[in-house]
């Protein structure tokens, strides 16, 4: 089962989220946050596998409450989470992605979306579906960011492993990557895995907000 806490200061939203997450034969609801500060207090207590994150809430916001839930958290280790927004070009979206949040979704988007969302998360992917992650690259990669030398790490990875990297950047699937580089979709899930224990990134989302913020990949290639 995946566990879920569901973080928004709207109650109608935490109860909507909530019933139909709920329906669903392979999730439980364990709680529910009005405020930043609450999320942080129940997803230590309660351990979820997802946070769906509301951006604008009182107390502390969800960038704030983020940063307190995955600052220092070992690698692959939970809760994920998932920024909600009613603003699909959000400032905070970008910066909740550098905080480690493993992908965003706008409140406005179909329930089927939502629940898709909460299963690819738990799964230790990147919410980057390409409705929505094409023009979020886009958008981040043009926003200035901090200067950074390229982490030692990255000589760590082989030329297969960087080239995969870069189609991460560019927003691509496993399965795209596999057809453009003419390999096995389980050949990519390997170089994928690897290159998050390298560089020892939680999951796709870091791996793109690296790429950029490194250099490594520049906005229009």
């Amino acid at each position: 089962m995946i566990k879920v806490l569901i973080a928004d200061d709207q109650a109608m939203v935490r109860e909507g989220f909530g019933a139909l997450l709920a329906a669903q034969h392979d999730m439980l609801v364990v709680g529910a946050a009005a405020d930043g500060a609450q999320a942080v207090t129940e997803a230590r207590r309660l351990d979820p596998d997802v946070v769906l994150m509301d951006i604008r809430m009182p107390v502390l916001d969800g960038l704030g409450a983020t940063r307190q839930l995955l600052d220092g958290r070992p690698a692959g280790s939970p809760p994920r989470v998932l920024v909600l927004t009613t603003f699909d070009l959000d400032d905070y979206v970008y910066e909740a992605l550098r905080a480690g949040a493993s992908g965003f979704l706008l409140k406005d988007a179909p329930a089927a979306d939502l629940v898709h969302a909460v299963r690819v998360v738990a799964g230790g992917e990147a919410l980057l579906a390409p409705s929505v992650t094409r023009r979020l690259i886009e958008e981040f990669a043009a926003r200035p960011g901090p200067a950074r030398p390229r982490p030692t790490a990255l000589a760590a990875l082989t030329p297969r492993e960087t080239e995969v990297l870069r189609l991460i950047a560019r927003g691509r699937s496993n399965q795209e990557i596999a057809a453009e580089l003419v390999v096995a979709e389980q050949t990519v899930k390997t170089h994928v895995g690897r290159i998050l224990a390298k560089l020892a990134l939680r999951d796709r989302a870091q791996a793109v907000v690296l790429a950029y913020e490194t250099g490594l990949v520049a906005a229009g290639e």
